[in-house]
């Protein structure tokens, strides 16, 4: 029973080092991008783009390989499956569905105008 709590914290341990070491390299790719240009202005702009890319993808990949990481994968890929058993509407249903919100919005501000206006009057009789 220790031993299976032991590794728990173990490998709980190194999901925080490598969360840190993502961070760290995220960080570190912001501030030498931000402070390249003037450090080094031979460097042209498609070098620290490309390393910034390098980076993040780097960081990325630390990412994916912790628990959260390997969680977020899998309800991508679940919802990949999900999405395949979606039925989506025809052309026929759209067009329906599309002319009844419409409908439904011409009407609906006809009513809030002619509150406003009937409001309005109210407001100007009491004032005066």
């Amino acid at each position: 029973m220790s031993t299976q709590a032991e590794s728990s914290n173990a490998k709980s341990g190194f999901n925080a080092l490598k969360w840190v070491f993502a961070v760290v390299l995220l960080i570190a790719a912001t501030l030498g991008n931000r402070y390249a240009p003037d450090l080094l202005p031979q460097v042209p702009a498609w070098a620290r783009i490309l390393l910034l890319v390098v980076v993040g993808l780097s960081a990325a990949g630390v990412l994916v390989t912790t628990d959260q990481g390997r969680s977020f994968l899998k309800l991508l890929k679940e919802a990949q499956v999900e999405a395949k058993r979606v039925v989506w509407p025809g052309k026929d249903e759209t067009w329906q569905t599309t002319l009844i919100v419409l409908a439904v919005v011409v009407v609906m501000s006809l009513v809030l105008w002619g509150l406003d206006t009937l409001f309005g009057w109210m407001i100007s009789a009491v004032i005066g």
